[in-house]
């Protein structure tokens, strides 16, 4: 940086509206491509301190520490060899004039060349001191970058004043403010040229134009003399303010939701929240319709009780201020008022047929080209739903154990609920709001009067639907969730939909984690492998069998999200080496492992472990099983045999009843005489029955170690 005082910089685009979801990625990038540019090319110190602002009509830069001019640097050149670069009478060759000449250099430089030893060969350089660069063509450059690297959603067309030049970017831009300091700087985009000149608030400015006075003075002469709030954050935790505000005054709370905040405080410069209601009749329709309408179509922010009920208030965020907001508060109660009316007479319509009437219809929807209609997919998760009962039955873990009366029950509602589960695709309601799917199949499933864990069930079926979610609340919903999510996995990977990179259209990489969480956090006694076998059939021939490929599918799924929980890279891959069958035992395993991991015998067993493991891999044909007690020759191994008959049906037992951690730590008895094994016996005798038999020994060690674990990951 150079010695010379340096100033804050404000770089500002005046535009039309801005897309008011792409605003806030718009805005960091702007000011954070500038910024890195500017630093790179030495106007701005690594300890400059970046403001982004970004508002519906503006995105801008304050910089702090930025120079007029960078400082010099130096530069070394490498040209070439001596022998190549200079005669024998040491007069410069053709070949040096002409890499000189390429560096924009000519033979005045010659004198100032530096012999120097580069490897084995002597090699002419050349020192300089490379100018830095003024400030107006840096900040040219750095904004023509930031520009041209806008994450713009689409880029529209338009024609510059003078008619015949045409200009592409996210909205007509109609403003450029470069100051430096008070100065402005020479600078040009989109057809403008830089000054001091922006616009306020459309219609509150007290000044129009505002003219700045530095860099220094935007966000103050914007908020005082232009009426907005440039910066995104503070608008947005302004808004947050006035509807936590608002909302207290009437004993409620505005819904959260980060991504209607961040799309509200796109759409306006000053906010200003007023409270509005509708009537309290509309109320009785189920109150996610109502919520989705004032979000998705109005932008409102519903207000519920302590309870977490919707009341027939709502707040606006308003982009004027009048001194009576009667007008506005009144307009807005009119136009939700038929949106409110729409949702009411879907949820009436939809109420008159029953969702068993809507079941035929399902043979008119296409699910996929390939995989037929939605009630031909219905059938198969009922199917599906049908052999993961059957599995519950023989069951032999002691998790979730139904009685023969709750399984033969949990059956017929499973089998009720999969007929039903899609029907509400058919309805108005979820016509109008997919994102209601399931939600409403469950309110009409308990308006007609259908058993409640069915009803249930239905409206769960398509959880968890994102990380974080919860997970179905009774047996028949669990059920019917595993169903889906597997009928859908193996559906497309058995037609070769699978997903790739980062795209997953049909959202395979969250079902496969649905799957995974089902199983393991309701600790169902169910296998995956076997889950996936008895389902592939219920497909007939519309698909190949793509179990080896969704297994590794899941196998992946599941060691990302262990991973993401916090265990270790080689904790999930000892664990998961092992493919343990049912995914309900993992936790319990990893957590063994972490305990193991921490005793002070596991290094050196997991080493051991390791050891055994690559000398049982050596050995050709079948692996010896049988130990004679005879022919344990040396006391070390007689130590080892003794201790493992000792400890290895300890282990066992503990194992067998689940205890992972007590039937780990049970194996730390065998340190010692594992070591001295090693340090005294020789396994590849020359003699073939000592040999066999201290593999055999080998393999048993193997065996005992490895049930919970394969504890040769853990070694380093």
């Amino acid at each position: 940086m150079s010695t010379m005082t340096t100033q804050n910089l404000l770089v500002e685009l005046f535009v039309e509206e801005l897309p008011p979801k792409a605003l806030k990625k718009l805005g960091q990038s702007f000011a954070g491509t500038l910024a890195d540019s500017l630093k790179a090319q030495g106007l701005a110190t690594a300890t400059s301190v970046a403001t982004a602002y970004a508002s519906p009509r503006r995105l801008a830069l304050h910089l702090t520490e930025v120079a007029a001019k960078a400082a010099d640097k130096p530069v070394q050149h490498k040209l070439m060899p001596v022998a190549v670069a200079l005669t024998a009478t040491g007069e410069a060759t053709p070949a040096l004039l002409k890499k000189l000449q390429a560096l924009g250099l000519g033979a005045e430089v010659l004198p100032q060349l530096q012999r120097r030893v580069d490897g084995k060969a002597e090699t002419l350089f050349l020192d300089m001191q490379a100018e830095g660069v003024a400030l107006e063509p840096g900040l040219q450059k750095a904004l023509d970058e930031a520009l041209a690297r806008l994450p713009i959603p689409k880029v529209m067309t338009y024609q510059l004043a003078d008619g015949w030049s045409d200009v592409k970017f996210v909205r007509p831009a109609h403003g450029l403010v470069a100051l430096h300091g008070e100065q402005v700087l020479k600078l040009a985009a989109l057809g403008l040229t830089a000054g001091r000149e922006t616009q306020g608030h459309r219609f509150e400015a007290a000044v129009s134009p505002v003219v700045l006075n530095s860099a220094d003075s935007y966000a103050t002469q914007l908020r005082e003399q232009g009426a907005v709030i440039a910066s995104f954050d503070e608008r947005r935790d302004e808004i947050r303010r006035q509807l936590d505000a608002a909302a207290a005054k009437l004993g409620l709370k505005p819904i959260e939701d980060d991504a209607l905040l961040d799309e509200v405080t796109a759409l306006v410069e000053r906010p200003n929240v007023l409270t509005c209601q509708f009537e309290a009749e509309y109320l009785a329709v189920p109150q996610e319709c109502l919520i989705l309408t004032m979000k998705a179509n109005q932008k409102y922010f519903p207000l519920l009780d302590g309870h977490g009920k919707l009341t027939n208030r709502f707040l606006l965020v308003s982009n004027i201020s009048p001194e009576d907001a009667s007008a506005v508060i009144g307009g807005n109660e009119r136009v939700v008022r038929p949106r409110l009316a729409d949702a009411k007479f879907f949820f009436d319509q939809d109420r008159k047929k029953t969702l068993a009437s809507r079941v035929p219809g399902l043979a008119k929807v296409v699910y996929h080209g390939k995989l037929g209609t939605q009630g031909e997919r219905s059938e198969r998760v009922a199917r599906i739903a049908h052999e993961i009962v059957q599995q519950l039955r023989m069951a032999v873990y002691p998790y979730t154990v139904l009685a023969k009366d709750e399984l033969d029950m949990l059956e017929h509602k499973a089998h009720e609920a999969a007929l039903l589960a899609k029907t509400d695709l058919l309805t108005d309601m979820v016509g109008e709001f997919p994102e209601l799917q399931g939600i409403m199949g469950g309110y009409y499933a308990r308006a007609e009067g259908l058993r409640d864990g069915v009803a249930i069930a239905i409206e769960d079926h398509y959880k968890p639907r994102f990380a974080g979610d919860a997970l179905p609340r009774n047996h028949t919903g669990t059920v019917l969730a595993l169903a889906d999510k597997l009928e859908t996995l193996i559906g497309l990977f058995g037609i070769g939909q699978l997903p790739t990179g980062d795209k997953d259209p049909f959202a395979l990489r969250r079902h496969a984690l649905g799957v995974i969480r089902l199983l393991i956090e309701k600790n169902l006694s169910l296998e995956l492998p076997a889950l996936v076998k008895a389902a592939v059939p219920v497909f007939g021939e519309l698909i190949q069998d793509p179990s080896a490929a969704l297994g590794t599918f899941l196998a992946d799924r599941l060691a990302v999200g262990l991973r993401d929980q916090g265990y270790s890279a080689q904790e999930v891959d000892a664990v998961l080496a092992l493919a343990p069958a049912r995914l309900g035992d993992v936790p319990r395993r990893l957590e063994a492992v972490r305990a193991f991991a921490a005793l002070p015998e596991a290094a050196s067993l997991a080493a051991a472990n390791k050891r055994v493991g690559n000398i049982l891999k050596k050995v050709e044909g079948t692996l010896p099983t049988e130990v004679s007690a005879e022919l344990l020759k040396e006391p070390a191994e007689q130590a080892l045999a003794a201790t493992l008959a000792e400890l290895g049906p300890k282990a066992d037992a503990l194992f067998d009843a689940h205890d992972y951690a007590a039937s780990l730590q049970a194996l730390a008895g065998l340190k010692a005489p594992v070591d001295a094994f090693f340090d005294d016996v020789m396994v590849n005798a020359e003699d073939l029955a000592l040999r066999n038999n201290r593999l055999a020994l080998l393999g048993r060690l193997h065996a005992a170690m490895n049930r919970v674990a394969d504890l040769s990951r853990l070694a380093s």
